[in-house]
């Protein structure tokens, strides 16, 4: 028993042991069942496949084995993405010049095709045994083993990536949700959609392209992290096979943009594989995505026609939403305005009215019982300057029921835009009055020599020192010397006069144009 409770004695691994362990009937089996288990921990494809391919060579005694993959694979990997053969290589490869080794003569060979479930992948070749002989029966099943190994990881790596892409399409189409509905312009958002393609397909250049009116498309945005000249604005002409079915809202893929006697815009042949995709929702046709590579890049897959497709989708409902989202809000700024213009309309004018009529109640009055002379004059300079602000609050209300994104259309809005334009320059906004039906009597050619005047007196204003306010009059009521009806624009500014000028220094500044309404007898 004493004996038996002692520790045993480390026993050190010779080398007798260990040829024990490999002249076992059982001795590949372990080695296959960790070749098999180590399949899938390395996330790396390569060094997965490679270990296979090590593993086949080690179990069989191989002096070189490979695994060549000679079809396509749906992701452009190392499966063979490029339709070449794609070899992982173990041990040393036979000798160029070596005839047999073996007493049989011809040098041993053993493949065993590699399937990625129902689809031929490649196949996985033994050549030559180390110490001789033909490779056996259970040599293939080994190899058959592995093979199978082989597509199971392959499938699950293709599934992987293509999970991988799933999800970074439909972050980017969320991220570029996000950002149209933030209040882009149109402009920047066309930008957003084109930026954030090229960068998800690794395409050489995002383009967006929208009709026009002679029934083509043509170019009105590029991304490109290259020189993008001549792109932005090329034109596909009406008539196109291309064209057509893009107006109809189906995609086009292209395998070489150069060659393919579909594609006939001028910079084709700066491209290889593309996708013209349509930009669609709720049946408007937006415009066109397309996501051209380089020549001699890969091919798109079938995966990433299909993610794109998705992703042109989401963009295009997200620029009908934005779009959308942008009316409603200039819709709510109109009806702020109108708002503000009837609530101006309605208590300041009129209550700027009626206190004037009291004014000149009393002013009359005071004349009628020879008041002090000195307060009949006040009482008669309150009146004007109460019409004064009766008129510029109507020229307020004016300019808040115009759009204001929009240009001017009317006489009035012009006018007012010249005198917005001055207070940038001024620092505060010039005081406008206008008198009688301006845009109804003045005829374009008078409307357009007036605004020549009024935006070089509104010029010479701002030159001036110590200008602090500034009044433009428009009358188009008046009667010029001669009898004809006319206008008459009066530009006043507090600004200190030139020496020698018709004004003295610190009288202030006025000019003023006339002209008959009619131009020619």
């Amino acid at each position: 028993m004493s004996e038996a409770s002692e520790p045993p004695e480390p026993v050190e691994p010779t080398e007798p042991a260990e040829s024990t362990e490999a002249s076992t009937p059982h001795g590949p089996l372990p080695r296959l069942l960790e070749a098999v288990l180590g399949v899938g921990v390395d996330p790396e494809l390569r060094a997965t496949l490679q270990h296979i391919v090590d593993t086949a060579a080690e179990l069989t005694d191989a002096r070189h084995a490979s695994l060549e993959a000679t079809t396509p694979g749906p992701d452009g990997d190392e499966g063979g993405g490029d339709g070449c053969p794609t070899e992982f290589h173990t041990a040393e490869p036979p000798a160029a010049g070596q005839a047999a080794l073996s007493p049989l003569g011809p040098l041993s060979r053993l493949d065993v095709p590699v399937r990625v479930r129902d689809d031929a992948y490649g196949s996985l070749r033994l050549t030559g045994k180390r110490e001789g002989g033909p490779f056996t029966g259970e040599d293939e099943q080994l190899v058959r083993v592995l093979a199978t190994q082989a597509g199971i990881a392959i499938g699950n790596a293709r599934l992987h990536e293509t999970a991988r892409q799933r999800e970074r399409w439909i972050e980017g189409a969320a991220a570029v949700t996000t950002a149209l509905l933030t209040g882009e312009t149109a402009a920047d958002a066309l930008m957003t959609v084109a930026e954030r393609a090229r960068m998800l397909a690794d395409a050489s250049a995002g383009v967006i392209l929208q009709p026009t009116d002679e029934g083509g498309m043509e170019i009105v945005t590029a991304s490109t992290p290259d020189d993008p000249g001549g792109l932005v604005g090329t034109t596909i002409a009406p008539g196109s096979a291309v064209l057509e079915q893009l107006l109809g809202g189906e995609p086009v893929f292209v395998d070489d943009s150069a060659t393919d006697p579909r594609m006939t815009t001028q910079v084709r042949h700066r491209f290889g594989p593309s996708m013209l995709l349509p930009l669609q929702a709720g049946g408007r046709l937006i415009g066109t995505l397309a996501l051209p590579r380089r020549r001699g890049d890969r091919p798109y897959t079938s995966v990433e026609q299909l993610l794109a497709t998705q992703f042109a989708s989401q963009a295009a409902l997200a620029l009908v939403l934005a779009d959308a989202q942008q009316r409603r809000e200039r819709l709510a700024v109109f009806e702020d305005r109108d708002r503000i213009a009837r609530d101006l309309h309605d208590l300041v004018v009129q209550r700027l009215f009626a206190t004037g009529m009291m004014l000149e109640s009393t002013q009359r009055r005071t004349a009628d019982e020879e008041q002090d002379p000195e307060v009949h004059a006040m009482l008669g300079r309150a009146v004007e300057e109460l019409r004064s602000t009766v008129q510029e609050v109507r020229t307020t209300i004016f300019a808040l029921q115009q759009p204001p994104a929009d240009a001017p259309t009317t006489f009035r809005g012009k006018v007012l835009r010249e005198t917005a334009g001055a207070a940038a320059v001024l620092g505060f906004q010039p005081s406008v009055q206008f008198t009688g039906p301006v845009d109804a009597r003045l005829p374009a050619p008078v409307a357009t020599c007036l605004l020549t005047a009024l935006r070089a007196a509104l010029a010479a204003a701002s030159h001036r020192t110590g200008t602090t306010r500034v009044t433009v009059s428009i009358d188009a009521t008046t009667t010029l010397p001669d009898g004809r009806p006319g206008v008459r624009l009066t530009v006043f500014d507090d600004g200190e006069g030139e020496a020698g000028g018709e004004d003295e220094p610190g009288t202030g500044t006025t000019v003023t144009w006339q002209s008959p309404l009619r131009t020619h007898p």
